[in-house]
């Protein structure tokens, strides 16, 4: 018969040592527990001698299970900081402190550790359609990266900092475009956009308690929306255009301005000159007039003879005509060689020719006075004979 078959009676292979037993009670179980935990514990042990010995035995089986789960607890606690994190120890959900790079140890179930990288460079895009200063549409994408700079903000401050700071872009970008034209925006501004909105956006950040450093925004396109994109390839034609003409009347100025500025500063350099010469001149002919006042009251009758001979030869030296004057004679015979000359260039100049030059002309005033003197020779001795 087996050892668990009903009957009455003790079996030999009954391992409880007893003879017939029913379903065990509940109560009693407990009970042993609670006595075999109070022994294990320092309690009071109840029982027989026999009975004590399983109950030390119970405890002491109790006692290593306890120190296997405490060692695996505090196994549980360590915890490794590479270099490039922080991470953030909370303790019942509250802050403890941060812990820096390296093994760290804190009990398990009780504090809660969460490690940040803080040399990652994140990056986000965002994508908007906004009006411009001008009240025109433009749709414009920008890529932000940014890094952690306090991992407490991060994890603690606010609870999704991704999202803030999508929002934060969202908004500094609408307000940097909208103080914009849209030619600015679609053309040479979007450096000045990316740096605007990297400020703008740093001073969101960092007012919201994110915890984050932006590092660079980048613009990278910018566009008309697509329902007025024929029209807007008519306005940069237009521009283009404009640019083109602009280009050819400043290589024209280049042309004539140097031009007109080198003629400008001759002018400037002749009356320069002039002045210079005029002030020369004014100042020798007073220096002159100096000299020939002191020679003056000198001899006052030679120095006006002697000017009234400079200035009949300085007036009469400019002209063509010859004055011959004799000496005991009433007549003057005038000489009209600026006439002569002009006829002797207009008759024609068949057989010999006639030149008029300087010998030919001191030819005949020698020879009109010499019969000039002997002219007045032969009236001056009539004078005397009929006397």
């Amino acid at each position: 018969m087996a050892w668990n078959e009903p009957g009455g009676g003790k079996k030999p292979n009954d391992p409880w040592g007893g003879g017939d037993q029913g379903p065990p009670d509940l109560d009693e179980a407990l009970r042993k527990l609670q006595q075999r935990l109070g022994g294990l514990f320092g309690g009071r042990r109840g029982g027989s001698g026999g009975g004590g010995g399983g109950a030390s035995l119970s405890g002491a089986m109790l006692g290593l299970v306890a120190a296997g789960i405490f060692v695996v607890w505090a196994l549980m606690g360590f915890y490794q900081v590479d270099e490039q994190e922080r991470a953030v120890v909370l303790r019942f959900g509250k802050y403890q402190s941060t812990a820096m790079p390296g093994l760290h140890w804190n009990p398990p179930l009780i504090d809660e550790v969460i490690r940040v990288n803080t040399t990652k460079v994140r990056s986000a895009s965002f994508r908007e359609v906004m009006l411009t200063q001008d009240e025109n549409i433009v749709e414009v994408r920008t890529s932000v990266q940014y890094v952690v700079d306090d991992v407490k903000s991060y994890v603690l401050e606010v609870r999704a900092p991704e999202n803030s700071l999508e929002q934060a872009a969202q908004s500094a970008l609408r307000h940097v475009v909208g103080g914009m034209t849209m030619d600015l925006v679609l053309t040479e501004g979007r450096a000045r956009i990316a740096q605007e909105m990297r400020e703008r956006l740093q001073a969101y950040t960092s007012a919201y308690g994110t915890g984050i450093r932006i590092s660079t925004v980048n613009v990278d396109e910018s566009k008309p929306p697509s329902q007025v994109q024929a029209a807007f390839d008519d306005v940069i034609k237009a521009r283009e255009d404009e640019e083109r003409v602009k280009n050819e009347a400043q290589s024209y100025a280049n042309g004539i301005v140097p031009e007109a500025r080198g003629r400008a500063q001759r002018t400037i350099e002749e009356a320069s000159a002039y002045r210079e010469q005029v002030i020369a001149r004014a100042e020798g002919e007073a220096d002159r007039f100096g000299q020939l006042l002191a020679e003056y009251r000198k001899a006052p009758e030679v120095t006006r003879e002697r000017l009234y001979i400079d200035a009949m030869q300085g007036v009469l030296g400019k002209t063509n005509k010859v004055m011959v004057d004799v000496d005991g004679g009433n007549n003057v015979m005038y000489l009209p060689l600026d006439k002569m000359a002009e006829r002797a260039a207009s008759a024609p100049r068949s057989g010999r020719e006639i030149s008029l030059d300087t010998a030919t002309i001191r030819e005949l005033t020698d020879a009109v006075t010499e019969q000039l003197r002997r002219d007045a020779a032969v009236q001056q001795n009539r004078r005397g004979g009929g006397r």
